[in-house]
């Protein structure tokens, strides 16, 4: 109950700062069970749009408090009139976990991208998507590589239901032990897509689904869904 309380907030005092939306989340994956915030925005001008969003996770590996800090921050520039344009990333992070009661860390490597963003709407922005083909550097790991992502969104029944999401493959070379053997993968595959029930304009719940291959330091392909809510500004 306390941290739950410290969670809420966490929430509310993130509903002071100006951002598009705020996210909370309880991970119901194998093995997890702890919360999530997600702060997220989405300007677009005219000369293109900037995009970020913050995750924390709470409680994973037997940490108290901030868990896990992510965050990505895009900015694509392109005409109004254009459908193409140019797109320039970051992304990184830290977190924490215990072992017995010895606290260890690890960092996120950070990565910069940049190639192109192709983009569609329909007229009245119930429906959209965008394709990206990026070139990738991760720190201290490649100097290049790449990612192709794809992001997406649908406001349907008369705006009551919303899917939106995102798919990300990239090269990445990770190691994983299999019992007495080590595997090694190049790939790695993310998405995560979000059906909400939209009460109003400002309150939604709903759900994510974490698709991923050779992500988070699990090997293969796993599935972990979380239920939430939102609050829209």
């Amino acid at each position: 109950m306390k941290r739950f309380l410290l969670l809420f907030v966490f929430v509310i005092t993130l509903i002071s700062v100006e951002a598009q939306n705020v996210q909370l989340h309880y991970d119901m994956g194998e093995g997890r069970g702890f919360f999530t915030t997600t702060v997220e925005m989405f300007k677009p001008d005219k000369f293109g749009n900037t995009f970020f969003f913050i995750d924390m996770d709470y409680g994973s590996g037997g940490a108290e408090g901030v868990s896990l800090a992510y965050w990505e921050i895009a900015r694509v520039f392109k005409p109004e009139s254009s459908p193409v344009g140019f797109h320039a990333e970051y992304n990184g992070g830290m977190g924490q976990f215990f072992v017995d009661e010895t606290a260890l860390a690890y960092s996120i490597n950070g990565a910069w991208l940049a190639g192109l963003d192709y983009s569609w709407n329909s007229a009245d922005f119930s429906k959209g998507f965008s394709i990206k083909p990026l070139y990738k550097y991760i720190r201290g790991k490649h100097n290049a590589s790449f990612q192709l992502t794809g992001v997406w969104y649908y406001n349907f029944a008369n705006n009551k239901l919303s899917f939106t999401g995102f798919a990300d493959l990239w090269r990445e070379d990770f190691s994983f032990a299999v019992g007495e053997n080590v595997e090694a993968t190049k790939y790695v595959f993310l998405s995560e897509p979000q059906l909400w029930y939209n009460f109003n304009k400002n309150f939604a719940v709903g759900s994510e689904v974490e698709l991923s291959a050779n992500f988070g330091g699990l090997k293969g392909f796993n599935v972990m869904p979380t239920i939430g809510a939102k609050v829209t500004f």
